[in-house]
């Protein structure tokens, strides 16, 4: 006989990288051992999409963000606003075909404010819906971004809306590191149960024969914004071969725009040691098997580099109010888990200069908490039985502060 699987809809929109569709991936594949899950996803689909468990992929009209932060349509079928009206739908339609027992939104409201047409027409019906509410969670990463111009009037919306439609929010970072009052101070306090899961790591897949580590590894996630990094990267890369020897391996992502590619390949061409991909289904592998690690410094990257153990040096993208980068980087190099190079240093000489000093740099053994999925997955099967066994709300509150 079957076991019976409560029902979750999971919500992630990825726009600009692919970090928050990685880590919404790992929590689905986590959760989808407890939970039949739907995954709601909003950004284009990358080519490497692995899933397990009971777990279905939704793909709506897909949206993007630009330089000038304004959406845009990924599907030529669309405007953005044809988009949004098709997606609002289809997520309306989804779950009144599921009548789903959990509801978990990545980012939202803390961000995405321009797709709030189409989530908090959801988050009315669940909470309006008497005869089976669902319990509705905010996914959320270790730092989010305060450098709006109205922050104060952005946090205190972001606040109001948490309280009243989401049962719980879910901070997945180590406390230790970061936690959520650092980067977001609404004007009043929040009232909605806290909990912190620890980093979402992906879990190493051991090799049967470990190769010995040799080279640099240069990657900058999905790629979207990674041109600048690339370019300095093959500059240091002919000064570095030139005194060492020192070969070097550069992954470019899957969503490095076509005509910075092509750059790339031209800059690259016919330089000995240097090797270039476009892209890779995993980076751990890659990680493992290099001495040394040069990259960005989103989410998802500085878990694989945490995972391997392998010395790196992060170079955070910064770009308007886009800050979270950098305040991880800082965060990371300060607890001697990471070298940092800033970003506006970024030169092929002065990056040639820290890679070779990274051959000294060995990473803080002590490291952090990267159990993230599994924990998460428990903490919604708490609050879940507590939901059911309908905990007065001042318990249920005092409970989730307590985990």
């Amino acid at each position: 006989m079957n076991h019976y699987k409560p029902r979750l809809l999971l919500y992630c929109q990825h726009s600009l990288g692919m970090g928050h569709w990685v880590r919404a991936m790992t929590l689905a594949n986590a959760l989808s051992r407890e939970f039949s899950v739907t995954f709601l996803n909003g950004g284009r689909a990358p080519d490497h999409q692995t899933t397990a468990g009971d777990l279905d992929m939704l793909n709506l009209p897909p949206l993007g963000m630009g330089e000038d932060h304004q959406l845009y349509s990924q599907d030529e079928r669309y405007s953005v606003k044809e988009a949004l009206a098709v997606r609002r739908q289809l997520i309306l339609d989804t779950y009144a075909l599921l009548r789903p027992e959990l509801v978990l939104i990545e980012l939202f409201p803390f961000g995405r404010k321009k797709l709030a047409g189409e989530l908090l027409p959801l988050l009315k019906i669940a909470r309006r819906d008497k005869q089976a509410r669902p319990l509705v969670l905010c996914s959320l990463r270790d730092i989010m971004v305060n450098a709006r111009k109205d922050q104060s009037r952005h946090d205190e919306r972001a606040r109001w809306i948490t309280d009243r439609y989401f049962d719980g929010l879910l901070v997945h970072a180590d406390p230790r590191f970061a936690r959520l009052e650092d980067s977001f101070k609404p004007r009043h306090p929040l009232q909605t149960p806290l909990l912190y899961t620890g980093f979402v790591a992906p879990g190493r897949v051991p090799a049967a024969i470990k190769p010995p580590r040799s080279g640099v590894l240069v990657s900058a996630g999905g790629g979207m914004v990674g041109a600048p990094l690339f370019q300095a990267a093959v500059q240091a890369h002919v000064i570095n071969w030139a005194l060492e020897k020192l070969p070097m391996t550069i992954v470019a992502g899957p969503f490095l725009p076509e005509a910075d590619w092509q750059e790339l390949s031209a800059q690259a061409q016919g330089l000995e040691g240097l090797t270039l991909l476009r892209s890779v289904p995993a980076m751990q592998p890659l990680l493992e098997a290099h001495s040394l690690s040069v990259s960005q410094c989103g989410y998802n990257t500085v878990m694989d580099i945490l995972e391997s153990g392998t010395p790196a040096l992060v170079v955070p993208f910064v770009r308007g109010q886009e800050d979270e980068q950098i305040q991880r980087a800082q965060k990371l190099a300060e607890l001697g888990l990471v070298e940092m190079l800033n970003p506006s240093e970024l030169t092929g000489q002065r990056l040639a200069e820290r890679i070779l000093q990274l051959r000294d740099f060995s990473p803080n053994p002590a490291g952090l908490d990267l159990a993230g999925a599994d924990t998460t997955v428990r903490l919604i099967q708490d609050l879940r039985a507590s939901k059911n066994d309908s905990i007065p709300e001042a318990q249920s509150k005092e409970y989730a502060h307590a985990c």
